[in-house]
């Protein structure tokens, strides 16, 4: 659910309002999610907006964690990135409503937030727009950091999603995600074809085949490969509704990607083929009880065999 960036703001007197600005791919705001929830608890009759890219600011509002998303990429907003911008008078009222503003946006300048201090009284927070790499803090924990500034200590740092809907017979999908914002990341397609065809001739499994248009190619590889009866392609799916078909999954396979961090934060047991990414910084947190497991190569994912995959894969759904 998003609003019209140009429409007005409703007063909701009494309530105050708190803005989150968060810019960045799935992954980025999936891990920003425990922000959103921990300034619920604190605050739970205060208006709570986020400001994102429409794709993925939808699961906050899905899940209760917002209470409404404005497009970043709006039209209007355009001149509180510009030095010195010509500020649309709406933005400029929605800012001017809000308490406090935490901006998690790369603003090396200052221009966005200088734009916003023409406009508003608001308490503006910066957040860092990426963790830092050389810490080995996870990331979501260094981007609950700013709420110390309201107070706040010791929040959940686990992303954690559910609306209704969600969950139920488990069945026997497995989804698989073979895609990632990076080749670098990714585990060799040729590898995915054996694990996919380990699972039709060795397993009963069912096969849910999750990409975009970047893993186009990948995904008609592989659908090629399961009977109809027994896979299902979600391409180009809306997010809330890979959301609740992953909630429904014995497990996952996947890479270091916004996909992996979507299903682990609705708890379905994972297994990632890890790539050059720090672990200990982007490695997604879990529940009490939920099944992570990562797998690595010293020589790169080049080098993990698809017998070793499976064992993972074999293991994890016996743990599950």
């Amino acid at each position: 659910m998003t609003v019209d960036a140009s429409a007005p703001v409703s007063s909701d007197s009494g309530r105050g309002c708190i803005l989150v600005i968060r810019g960045g791919a799935v992954g980025d705001f999936i891990v920003t999610l425990p922000v959103l929830a921990a300034l619920r608890e604190r605050f739970p009759r205060t208006r709570l907006e986020v400001l994102a890219y429409p794709r993925v600011a939808g699961l906050a509002v899905r899940s209760g964690l917002a209470d409404a998303a404005v497009p970043i990429e709006s039209r209007p907003l355009a001149g509180f990135f510009a030095r010195k911008g010509v500020l649309d008078p709406l933005q400029s009222e929605r800012f001017a409503r809000c308490d406090v503003i935490f901006s998690y946006l790369f603003d090396p300048d200052g221009i966005f937030r200088d734009n916003l201090e023409r406009v508003t009284s608001a308490q503006v927070i910066a957040g860092p727009h990426r963790p830092s790499e050389s810490t080995g803090v996870p990331a979501s924990v260094q981007l609950l950091a700013p709420l110390e500034r309201l107070a706040i200590f010791d929040a959940d740092p686990v992303p954690c999603l559910h609306w209704a809907g969600m969950g139920g017979d488990r069945g026997r999908w497995i989804a698989l995600h073979p895609g990632s914002g990076s080749p670098a990341k990714n585990w060799p397609l040729d590898r995915w074809a054996g694990l996919v065809r380990h699972c039709v001739e060795s397993t009963d499994l069912d096969l849910i085949l999750i990409g975009a248009e970047a893993e186009a190619g990948a995904l008609e590889c592989l659908e090629r490969l399961i009977p109809a009866p027994r896979r299902r392609v979600l391409r180009g799916e809306s997010l809330e509704s890979v959301a609740e078909q992953l909630s429904r999954c014995q497990g996952f396979v996947g890479h270091d990607s916004g996909i992996t961090h979507l299903a682990a934060a609705v708890g379905v047991p994972c297994l990632v083929l890890w790539g050059p990414s720090n672990a200990s910084v982007w490695r997604p947190l879990t529940r009490p009880g939920q099944c992570l497991r990562t797998l690595s190569q010293a020589g790169g994912l080049d080098a993990l065999p698809v017998g070793e995959v499976t064992s993972a894969l074999a293991s994890l759904l016996a743990g599950a």
